[in-house]
């Protein structure tokens, strides 16, 4: 069986309750990263969190799978705390670093205004104060790695992309390992665009405590979800997860849609793939619940870790929403508290 069993639900916060911004206005946590990085769990929220001491990226202790909060830290690196809009994070395939990924969504190309939106950052695990950027460069006084663009560009084809998913995967027959970018949006502009499911594939070494890219980028991997019957809406990739145990990698892919009815509706199906079937072009596996029946989350699901028992942490991005789905036991969350799931899969 290929069915997924959930352990826990549950709420984390990510920051000081009652936290303003300088508008007056309540910090909402939107989580939308995640990764185990061997001892902790690493996290980050697409919006900013101000305060120099605090970070859109933190880290977590967990304890039989729950997050511990009194061991909640902060990442306050300068590239770190000030990088704009983080999707996800992955583990780098030799272990001992940490890779983290913007949208790449959002460029000037009169200006470095938002340059900050497209950074693709590595530090050691266990020291996040000493982050460098991949393919740095610097404009105007702001560092980034802008310059990855014109590659992304041109292996899917189009000037407008959004990157919702990194992993980092070991190389086969004395292949370089290869860092993989989830996309979930591709078209003209951020107006004009297609959901999609697709892979971008860069091989890449370590130097010390740099990673360096060192190939052609190339779209490896891509699939269609509407295929599958049980996908009932139109969905894009929302995280990609390297599981090392189990050689396989994991899907997210979320909807955010109106209904027939004129309701809203979110939510996300995960998705698992062996190392050998992504090799190859095979089709992925869609998670199941105890009914049979494809798994669907109620909540959009942005971000999954595999932690070091080999259970799953997925989060969720609510965006501004504040109400809960009734698994939880309160019907509403607070502006500083991000919802999760623990869970496992049966083979």
């Amino acid at each position: 069986m290929n069915t997924v069993r959930i352990l826990t639900q549950g709420l984390l916060a990510c920051f000081d309750e009652g936290l303003t911004d300088a508008s007056g206005e309540y910090v909402n946590a939107e989580v939308s990263a995640a990764a185990w990085n061997g001892r902790r769990l690493v996290l980050a929220s697409d919006k900013d969190v101000p305060g120099a001491e605090r970070s859109p990226v933190f880290a977590i202790e967990c304890r039989d799978g729950e997050p511990v909060p009194e061991s909640l830290s902060f990442y306050t690196a300068d590239l770190i705390r000030t990088a704009a809009k983080y999707e996800d994070f992955a583990l780098t395939a030799e272990g001992g670093h940490m890779v983290a990924t913007t949208g790449f969504d959002r460029v000037d190309t009169a200006s470095a205004d938002l340059h900050h939106y497209n950074r693709l950052l590595c530090w050691p695990a266990d020291a996040p104060q000493s982050p460098r950027l991949v393919a740095d460069r610097e404009d105007d006084g702001v560092r980034s790695s802008v310059g990855l663009r014109t590659e992304l560009e041109q292996a899917l084809g189009a000037p407008y992309f959004k990157i919702e998913g990194l992993a980092a995967i070991p190389g086969r027959d004395g292949e370089p390992s290869r860092l993989l970018f989830g996309i979930r949006e591709v078209g003209v502009d951020h107006a004009n665009f297609e959901y999609a499911c697709r892979v971008v594939a860069a091989p890449y070494r370590m130097e010390g405590d740099a990673l360096v890219l060192t190939g052609a980028f190339s779209v490896f991997y891509d699939f269609d979800p509407a295929r599958w019957a049980d996908v009932r809406y139109d969905v894009g990739l929302s995280s990609l997860e390297y599981d090392p145990s189990r050689r396989q990698l994991l899907f997210l892919t979320s909807f955010e849609v109106t209904d027939a009815d004129g309701e809203d509706r979110v939510g996300a199906y995960l998705w698992r793939l062996s190392l050998d079937a992504f090799f190859n072009g095979s089709d992925p596996e869609l998670v199941l619940g105890e009914d049979g029946r494809a798994f669907e989350f109620t909540e959009k699901a942005e971000g999954v870790a595999v932690l070091g028992d080999g259970r799953l942490f997925v989060v969720y991005d609510p965006d501004r929403s504040l109400a809960l789905d009734p698994v939880h036991e309160r019907d509403s969350r607070a502006p500083h508290e991000a919802p999760y799931t623990l869970l496992t899969l049966d083979d």
